[in-house]
């Protein structure tokens, strides 16, 4: 009788990178053991999410693909760390690709998708992606990045040039695929392009550092689920978090290698350059206002994310505290007690995988483009509040007060308060009294929703899943057996000229969508639109409240004519002759937004919108009065011509003058 497969694949592994073993302090919590959900691997490994290749151009060369099936491997829990075997490390690549990828499955409660890859040939214009490919030693470069394009990770290596040789030996060779936490920030680069694929484009300073930030907001938090880890590091410092410590800092091997003082990045402190001491990061909303270099940008967010989680890990050991000091709260001089080291150790994974959680779920409630950080912390409260009712120790504020403390505020709001940052509800809020769509049309639109929801419910297979989903989109009535259209056409002509979906997304659902630079789309009067990444929510709160959700986009794009920065008319980008004023510059401009049904009541519940039409000029005229969101597009405009004019020319020097076509956003971005 056959044996049922293992639920893990136990595979050794760095937790950091291999400059912590090298080091008294450290060495015995760098090797750990990564639980990795049992799949059936060929040598590479190749799995069904991932497929590792590993070849090295600098030397023509293939190197050998580790077989994990191998029964001598089995039965040691893989290759033993080793920074000279390729081998190994392939397996570490794959083991902290798989983690990563696990963690989102489970906050999102659903299977992730790659990117499609875009092609010429065929109806669909896009193909299937099965996996995602990682080359551990692809370019010999201080440089590891996604490439959307490849959809690929590709790791460099290269010799390090230390600022102080006693932190590493100078001219050793650092390999960007032996760090947990660059692994796990590219990884999540390619989930996220997977979901937002308009991430990826730089219509204002938030978004490449959202990316960045985003990513590094996933390998920070992963850690705090290495047990030996987090002991360690709450022994050391007393359970006190805020104080220097290895959990807040990321990639400390590349960081000194470059040349840097410490981690690469550190969301609580970092080292001064002049005296090599590290000292905490107060905040400051300055920051916030000036800073645009995606990397600085983005460590304010993470700041803040991190910031929220020392709030609530706080308010978690309060009591332990006070039991373990008699009252006062301050411990006594001396090692902790083992017991009280596990039960500090203990609650902060508990609130770091909330915090994680709150920050993967809150994805299904953004724009899906020109994304703000204040749409982020909007997210983040309304998907917390849809899923969890009783906010008893306070994570919502916590992450409130943090952003507020960098001056980090959503646009659109009058009070900042969990109640006014909560997106509003379709229907209830007066937010829609002026551009309110007959529940009944969306609930034909549920009822078809509702039909997909249970072809994919119970379906395990990614492709098969990709398949139909693409079919409820993109299917033809008349090809249809069922009668029933596809959800691009029922749109398209249920709401091709509606003044109230006009109003409710933003986007130019109107009669003679030419004014506003929006071609028509081919098989009726409506507005050319893309309806993208449709996919199944369904999760269960921790007190049982559960969430059925089916969530997808719309997203419209527009020619826009500039002068002198303002806007002065449209453009159909369909017309390759439109007459246009010479001194004229042309712009292509993009509005959607984000509809999230409700299965249960068979009503849209939220829209996020980045509307393409001003909507307050449309609501005053009654939908007379149509004219693109000229204030978002001059922002737009201004910042890519103006904010990225100093980093622009050194883009173009390393990609050439097409690197929009390229769709290589990170490698460039990633150089250190």
């Amino acid at each position: 009788m056959a044996a049922n497969p293992p639920p893990y694949r136990h595979l050794q592994a760095y937790s950091f990178d291999p400059s912590l073993s090298l080091r008294l302090d450290t060495a015995a919590i760098n090797h750990l053991v990564y639980k990795v959900t049992w799949e059936n691997v060929s040598p590479g490994p190749v799995g069904e999410y991932v497929e590792v290749i590993d070849y090295d151009p600098t030397v023509r060369l293939f190197y050998r693909p580790v077989d994990l099936n191998d029964q001598h491997l089995l039965a040691q829990q893989g290759h033993e760390p080793s920074e000279s075997n390729p081998e190994f490390h392939q397996q570490m690549v794959y083991a902290v690709a798989m983690t990563t990828i696990h963690n989102f499955e489970r906050a999102l409660g659903r299977k992730i998708q790659w990117a499609p890859r875009r092609t010429l040939d065929g109806p669909n214009y896009e193909e299937f992606v099965p996996r995602l490919r990682l080359y551990p030693h692809a370019l010999r470069d201080a440089n590891a990045y996604y490439s959307p394009l490849k959809k690929a990770v590709l790791f460099g290596y290269f010799s390090s040039t230390p600022a102080d040789d006693t932190q590493l030996m100078p001219d050793s060779l650092v390999f960007t695929c032996l760090s947990h936490d660059i692994i796990a920030h590219e990884v999540t680069h390619a989930i996220l392009d997977g979901i937002y694929g308009h991430y990826s484009e730089p219509t204002n300073p938030d978004v490449l550092a959202f990316h960045e930030a985003f990513a590094d907001i996933v390998a920070l938090f992963q850690r705090f689920t290495f047990p030996e880890v987090l002991r360690h590091q709450i022994a050391r410092t007393r359970g006190d978090l805020t104080s220097q410590n290895l959990l807040g800092e990321l990639a400390q091997q590349f960081g000194t290698a470059i040349g840097g003082y410490g981690s690469l990045r550190d969301a609580i402190g970092r080292r001064n350059s002049e005296t090599g001491q590290w000292e905490p990061i107060e905040p400051n909303s300055n920051d916030y206002r000036q800073q645009t270099e995606p990397h600085a940008r983005g460590s304010i967010l993470v700041a803040a994310v991190f910031e929220a989680f020392l709030s609530i890990y706080k308010i978690r050991i309060a009591d332990l505290l006070r039991i373990a000091s008699g009252g006062s709260g301050i411990l006594a001089q001396g090692e902790l007690h083992p017991d009280l080291v596990n039960r500090l150790a203990a609650e902060a994974a508990k609130a770091a995988n909330h915090v994680l959680t709150m920050c993967v779920r809150a994805l299904d409630y953004c724009p899906p483009l020109d994304i703000t950080f204040g749409d982020y912390l909007r997210a983040i409260i309304t998907a917390d509040m849809d899923s969890v009712r009783d906010d008893q120790y306070h994570y919502r504020l916590a992450f409130i007060d943090a952003f507020r403390r960098r001056g980090i505020y959503p646009q659109g709001i009058k009070t900042l308060s969990v109640e006014s940052l909560r997106l509003p509800v379709v229907g209830t809020s007066q937010a829609y009294t002026r551009s309110t769509v007959s529940q009944e049309v969306f609930a034909g639109l549920n009822k078809m929703l509702r039909e997909y929801a249970v072809s994919i419910k119970y379906q395990g297979n990614r492709q098969s899943i990709n398949e139909i989903t693409r079919h409820f989109i993109k299917k033809l009535s008349s090809l249809e057996r069922d009668g029933l259209p596809g959800l691009h056409e029922y749109i398209g002509y249920h709401f091709a000229t509606s003044p109230e979906f006009a109003g409710l997304t933003g986007l130019a659902f109107i009669p003679s969508p030419e004014r506003v630079g929006v071609h028509r789309v081919t098989y009726g009067p409506g507005p050319s639109f893309q309806v993208l990444n449709l996919r199944l929510v369904s999760r269960v709160g921790p007190d049982g409240l559960q969430i059925n959700h089916v969530v997808f986009y719309l997203v419209q794009r527009s020619g826009i004519c500039l002068q002198e920065g303002k806007v002065i008319g449209c453009y159909n980008l369909q017309e390759k002759n439109a007459a246009e004023a010479p001194a004229a510059e042309r712009m292509q401009f993009r509005g959607g937004c984000t509809l999230i049904l409700d299965l249960d009541t068979l009503s849209l519940k939220y829209v996020v919108s980045k509307p393409l039409l001003n909507l307050e000029a449309w609501l005053q005229s009654d939908g007379e009065r149509a004219e693109v969101d000229a204030a978002r597009a001059e922002r737009q405009y201004r910042f890519m011509r103006e904010g990225q004019h100093r980093h622009h020319s050194a883009y173009n020097q390393y990609f050439g003058e097409h690197v929009e076509q390229m769709g290589e956003p990170f490698a460039f971005l990633h150089q250190h």
